[in-house]
């Protein structure tokens, strides 16, 4: 049995159903992917881009707590996520179940029929 995404340190419930929603189910799985192609993922996911949850990440799968990025190395992750951030976005299934889901509506992409 594999070990779920929110065992890695500073990982929770939410970014592990995030992660599912990428279609990441483990966490070796994760740590595979690495970082930026696992949070590439989350974005075209639907998943909102947030800097501090690109850069938990990292430090998760460093083995490191989420608030040791500092000042150098927390510049460089910054112009890491830009550059992810600018090259991916939710397909536009998922950007509207993303902007539902932002207004408090829930649907899964098999809810979503096709016109």
């Amino acid at each position: 049995m594999s070990d779920p995404v929110s065992s890695i340190r500073n990982l929770g419930p939410a970014f592990e159903q995030a992660c599912a929603r990428a279609g990441i189910h483990s966490a070796e799985e994760l740590r595979q992917l690495g970082p930026d192609e696992a949070y590439a993922r989350l974005l075209r996911a639907g998943t909102k881009a947030h800097f501090i949850g690109y850069y938990v990440l990292v430090m998760g799968l460093r083995g490191r707590p989420w608030n040791d990025c500092k000042g150098e190395e927390k510049k460089a992750l910054r112009l890491r996520f830009d550059a992810i951030k600018a090259g991916n976005s939710a397909a536009p299934e998922n950007k509207m179940i993303a902007d539902l889901d932002a207004i408090g509506v829930r649907v899964a992409p098999q809810d979503l029929k096709q016109v």
